[in-house]
């Protein structure tokens, strides 16, 4: 698994975008990589510095169509933390 494979895609909402000020990033990661993996593919595509990874299982959440019931897809999250020498993500700079 390479490391485009392991980062989906960033979370943009109102909470993440202010613990950027404390130098924590958070991504939607494949539901099978681990935090070494997390923190390797964090480091190799953005040449940053990670300090720490956390990571959170979300549940998908129940939704209806008329009768019918179903679930969203369950989907790891993960809170990475760069250490303080290290420069911020490019990425997110311009939001």
């Amino acid at each position: 698994m390479n490391a485009y494979d392991i980062i989906r895609r960033p979370v943009i909402t109102e909470k993440s975008m202010n613990e950027m000020a404390d130098r924590k990033y958070t991504f939607i990661v494949d539901i099978n990589a681990n935090k070494h993996q997390i923190k390797e593919a964090v480091e190799e595509i953005f040449k940053v510095k990670v300090e720490k990874v956390n990571t959170i299982r979300m549940k998908g959440k129940m939704k209806r169509m008329g009768r019918y019931e179903g679930r969203t897809p369950a989907y790891k999250k993960a809170i990475v933390k760069l250490t303080p020498d290290s420069k911020t993500i490019e990425f997110f700079e311009g939001l």
